[in-house]
């Protein structure tokens, strides 16, 4: 068993190496909507392929995070991502075989890819 005064220094020790991010930190976010309309509709693969492509590229100054409902359940899974500027992007009925383009065309290069965002396909 260990002291409180232990606990507490594990917890300090733990905080530090944490840290707080901030959306100032990074270039981009990804942002991938996981209500349970996305989950069905198969936003779980699709956070996965984001996380590992953006890892896989050494992407640290992109962060990948998740939301609740972003309100449009007919197009999940629906990704999207904020540039700098605060820009947002909406990517519809994504899904993992769709990622590596996004992230190298759109993340890496700075050109949306049109065809996958929801201006090409509102219904």
């Amino acid at each position: 068993m260990k002291t409180l005064a232990e606990l507490q220094a594990m917890r300090d020790d733990m905080k530090s190496q944490v840290g707080v991010r901030r959306d100032s930190d990074y270039r981009m976010r990804i942002v991938v909507g996981m209500a349970t309309c996305g989950i069905a509709a198969g936003a779980r693969p699709v956070l996965a392929a984001c996380t590992e492509e953006v890892a896989k590229r050494n992407l640290h100054d992109v962060i990948v995070s998740q939301t609740g409902c972003i309100g449009i359940c007919q197009f999940e899974p629906v990704v999207e991502i904020f540039d700098a500027d605060g820009k947002k992007t909406t990517y519809v009925h994504v899904t993992p075989e769709k990622i590596p383009k996004i992230i190298a065309q759109h993340v890496v290069n700075g050109s949306p890819v049109v065809e996958y965002t929801i201006g090409a396909n509102a219904e």
